[in-house]
């Protein structure tokens, strides 16, 4: 009889370990699932928008709030979530919880008697592009999925400033006298040039003007030459009676 009793309750604790090994599994269990595919390529702006939610009260004006969720009670809870974004030049990849991401991030839990964590949250500047996504969960699953967003404004690029007036080119100025293609340079009508000789201010002798001069001069001379041939002979002539 003793030694029934001690099979007895070999074969009982054998069975409550097996049991509670059979309860505990899930919880010690992890698995990886990735983004709903419906909800890749998703920005804020073009998604559900439930600005309200209490969870974006701290959401900057710049800034888009997105929440995940996972479903079902299977699922158990988030423990880490990894989103791939894009920003506009490239993409940038965000852990969640990661306390020295630059961008806010927390997991949220549900509370009550049987606490699940199945609420993610992150805030991201405003106008990114969801890619894709991954997280591991404590439960099974086949997927996660973006709930809602709250999109922020996208800050515009200011246009650079115009001139307020446009410059004119600067007239050329007219030089005040005029080269000659040899590179002379003529004088202009106010100006007076002396000639050799001459009186200071007086006009330039040209080649016409200083010929008549000196033909005028030898006809001068000539005639007092005549004269006073003239003027002898006469006075040589004697009259006789």
């Amino acid at each position: 009889m003793p030694q029934r009793r001690h099979v007895t309750r070999a074969a009982f604790t054998a069975a409550a370990a097996t049991a509670l090994l059979a309860f505990a599994s899930p919880a010690w269990a992890s698995s990886t699932v990735p983004l709903n595919p419906s909800h890749k390529g998703s920005t804020a702006a073009n998604f559900q928008q439930e600005c309200d939610d209490e969870r974006f009260a701290s959401l900057g004006d710049n800034q888009d709030g997105w929440h995940f969720v996972l479903p079902g009670s299977d699922a158990g809870s988030f423990e880490t979530l990894t989103l791939t974004f894009n920003d506009g030049t490239g993409q940038v990849e965000i852990k969640i919880p990661d306390a020295s991401d630059a961008y806010p991030d927390y997991l949220y839990s549900t509370g009550g008697n049987d606490p699940q964590t199945i609420h993610a949250y992150v805030f991201t500047p405003a106008g990114w592009t969801l890619v894709d996504g991954s997280a591991v969960i404590s439960g099974t699953g086949d997927k996660f999925n973006l709930s809602h967003t709250c999109a922020g404004t996208t800050p515009s690029k200011s246009p650079s400033p115009s001139p307020s007036s446009s410059e004119s080119p600067t007239p050329s100025e007219s030089p005040s006298t005029s080269e000659s293609p040899n590179g002379d340079t003529s004088a202009s009508p106010g100006s007076s040039v002396g000639g050799s000789g001459g009186t200071q201010g007086g006009l330039p002798l040209t080649g016409v003007a200083a010929t008549s001069i000196a033909l005028t001069g030898v006809v001068l001379i000539g005639g007092g030459v005549a004269l006073m041939t003239l003027r002898r002979r006469r006075d040589k002539i004697t009259f006789t009676s």
